[in-house]
């Protein structure tokens, strides 16, 4: 079940994910008018009636983001590990239930348990720290993509965000094909729920040729999450981070920064990269 969180606009069209407000703008005017304002909820997976994690999230696409989610988590290894998801309201946000097969859902319960019998603040410990960057099996070199089509593609990731074009609030991934055409893409007001959308969309599409495109920066987490689900090269619009560098290099995944018109940083395994 799909939970509408939509508003009417002045075309009668169902928007999810944001709210009609009146706000007083400073101005000459300063009157009373309406504005466009991003939904943020709370969003609750649970796996087999089990509670996981609570994500602030933009209310559409939550079948997408959970597959994604279980994808880059190291959770599932394939959206058919998944039996069903369900997604009701509850009275402070969304429940996502999620049905795993039994040894997925018994690896994930040994996870649990060994993350609760740790002791220590933070990342400090070594164990700790282990969590955090997880091991992830070294990509393959099976992608390329031509630089000199950057230009033609960036501009289509606004086309994925709709939410965004009336509030200015939202950030995007988008999954480019090797042509330079964005095949797809989804939009959040967390960049790594925008991921975690897009790599649910993409496997469940099948997409492989390609690379991923996001219009935030590039920190360790959105390197970590787009090599556990096999891509190989990652544009971030903004900055990255070395930690990120350092995850990329390590797992062979293809990083570049900067992605505007006219240029980019490629940061590491530039063999991937061609033209420009």
């Amino acid at each position: 079940m799909k939970t509408d969180h939509s508003m009417q606009n002045d075309d009668s069209q169902s928007i999810v994910g944001v709210r009609q407000l009146t706000v007083r703008r400073h101005n000459a005017l300063n009157a009373p008018e309406p504005d466009w304002v991003a939904e943020e909820i709370p969003v609750a997976l649970s796996y087999n009636g089990i509670a996981h994690v609570v994500m602030m999230a933009t209310p559409k696409e939550l079948e997408e983001f959970a597959i994604g989610f279980s994808l880059a988590e190291g959770i599932i290894e394939s959206p058919k590990e998944i039996y069903g998801i369900d997604v009701r309201e509850s009275c402070n946000g969304i429940e996502v239930e999620i049905e795993l097969a039994t040894r997925r859902f018994v690896g994930l319960k040994e996870r649990r348990r060994a993350m609760e019998g740790r002791t220590g603040c933070g990342v400090c410990g070594v164990e700790q720290l282990g969590e955090v960057l997880r091991p992830i099996k070294p990509l393959p070199f099976s992608q390329t993509f031509d630089l000199s089509l950057l230009d033609g593609v960036l501009p289509q990731l606004s086309s994925v965000q709709i939410v965004g074009q009336l509030t200015g609030c939202t950030h995007a991934a988008g999954w480019i094909s090797p042509q330079g055409k964005m095949l797809g893409g989804c939009e959040d007001v967390g960049r790594h729920v925008a991921l975690d959308k897009l790599l649910g969309v993409r496997a469940t599409r099948g997409w492989q040729q390609g690379a991923v495109l996001v219009s935030s920066r590039a920190s360790y987490e959105m390197v970590q999450k787009a090599a556990m689900c096999g891509v190989e090269i990652l544009f971030a619009v903004s900055a990255t981070t070395t930690l990120a560098v350092q995850v990329a290099q390590k797992c062979n995944l293809t990083l570049v920064g900067f992605s505007k018109p006219g240029r980019a940083t490629v940061y590491t395994w530039p063999e991937r990269v061609i033209g420009g």
